[in-house]
Order: structure tokens, then C-alpha cells, then sequence
């Protein structure tokens, strides 16, 4: 990167994502790790040029990480601490990598002060084409159970974006992009239960589910025992969308 460069963005303002998947019941978080550290990672994330809103941006961000687009990417909180960079212990460690590649102009624009407004979108892991940036050596799905050494903020962000998720979680639709496309109630039920960390009786679920009228119920599953075979279901959303 060069001085010329930062011209193209808004200074002192950046973008992280939280990328959101769901595999082996487990709800996941796509991390960089960072050419700044051995044990160190971070969201994906960037800057916001200055020809392009923010929901822009954040779109363009995910993209670059995972080829996806057309998500439904939700704003949920800014981080402004004053210090949440400069009283960073990772500091020192970024001057230091960046200091024999780009020049003292790029590397203040980088470690300065930053507000930076979380985004997290929501995937089918199954679909994501993960790309590496400039500053990761490679991108990673972690547990929010077992999250590494985060630069800066991140673990505030990622805890804050879980929170976040669980609010409202019925009625936005979030689980259309983490379940394949047809899913049984009981593959529904394990995915609230990793979200919400907490297990959820069969037949109230189910009752509660199907009265927000978000689901159409398809066929059944073939199990060889039809009696006991469960039904497939989808989002009525994904069918109006397809």
C-alpha cells in the first residue's frame, strides 16, 4: 500500500465482520491469521472507500473473504473506545512487521485511532470460497467456544455480535443462510441450540416455530421406516427468493 493510496478511503473509520457459519452443531466464526503474529487472528475486515456507503462496503469486505454475495448483513454496534487500538499489546508487533514493507505515512494511517462499526453476516460454510488478503497467512472457521488470541477489540466485537444474533433471532430470518436448503425440526432445533446455548424441549419448539409461519413443510425424509420418517422443510423466504 502506498501513501497515495489512503486517499481512496475515509480515514480514522473501518469495517470488521463477523462471518457467521454452522457446522457440526457448532456455531463458527471466520478468522484471519495474522502475518503479524504466529498466535494471532483477526475478523475479516477493511476500510471504507470514499466512493461507497458503508452497507457497501461491508458487503464488499465479506465478499473478498468468501465469494458470497446477495447476504443479508446486519449493522450491529460501533466500537469507539479511545484506546481500543493505540493501548493495543499487539501494537508494537504490527509497527514492527509493517515498518521494512511500507512507509512510517501508511503505518500511523494503519495503527491511528479507529472507529470501526461491526457487521455480521450470516453463511453456508458448504458455499464459502475462503480468500486471504494482504495481511492474513490463511482463514480459518473457529467455535465461538474456542476462539484464539484476537487483535485489538475482536473478542468485544465477536461477544457482542453473538448477543446480538440471539436478539430477535425468529423473525429475521438468520437461520435461512446457515441450513441447507431443506432441513428436518430437529436439525432447526440444534442450530437455535447452538446459537442460544441452551437446549430447547422437542414438542414446545416445534409448537413455537411453526406458529411464526416462516416455514413451508415439504415431503418426508426417506429413512426407511416411513412412519417415523421426519418432514423436510424449507424457509418460505427461500422460495420466494428462488
Amino acid at each position: 500500500m502506498k501513501t497515495a493510496d489512503l486517499n481512496h478511503y475515509i480515514s480514522n473509520i473501518s469495517i470488521d465482520c463477523v462471518i457467521f457459519g454452522y457446522r457440526d452443531h457448532q456455531l463458527k466464526v471466520l478468522l484471519g491469521k495474522s502475518i503479524f503474529g504466529e498466535h494471532l487472528y483477526n475478523l475479516p475486515g477493511g476500510h471504507i472507500r470514499k466512493n461507497e456507503s458503508i452497507e457497501s462496503a461491508a458487503e464488499r469486505l465479506v465478499y473478498e473473504k468468501t465469494q458470497l454475495k446477495k447476504l443479508h448483513l446486519f449493522q450491529f454496534k460501533v466500537f469507539g473506545d479511545s484506546k481500543r487500538i493505540s493501548n493495543s499489546l499487539h501494537k508494537n508487533t504490527i509497527v514492527n512487521s509493517l515498518k521494512d514493507h511500507y512507509p512510517p505515512s501508511v503505518i500511523d494511517w494503519i495503527t491511528d485511532r479507529f472507529i470501526s462499526i461491526g457487521f455480521y453476516a450470516l453463511v453456508d460454510i458448504s458455499k464459502v470460497k475462503p480468500v486471504t488478503g494482504a495481511l492474513d497467512s490463511s482463514l480459518e472457521w473457529r467455535s465461538i467456544h474456542d476462539l484464539p488470541n484476537l487483535m485489538h477489540d475482536h473478542h468485544q466485537i465477536v461477544n457482542d455480535a453473538v448477543e446480538s444474533l440471539r436478539q430477535n433471532f425468529d423473525f429475521k430470518l438468520n437461520a435461512f443462510n446457515l441450513l441447507p436448503q431443506t432441513f428436518t425440526m430437529k436439525d432447526l432445533k440444534l442450530l437455535y441450540e447452538a446459537v442460544y446455548e441452551r437446549e430447547f424441549p422437542m414438542n414446545n419448539f416445534q409448537k413455537k416455530i411453526l406458529s411464526l409461519n416462516v416455514l413451508e413443510r415439504l415431503e418426508k425424509k426417506y429413512t426407511g421406516a416411513p412412519n417415523k420418517a421426519p418432514y423436510l422443510y424449507q424457509f418460505k423466504e427461500y422460495k420466494r427468493l428462488n
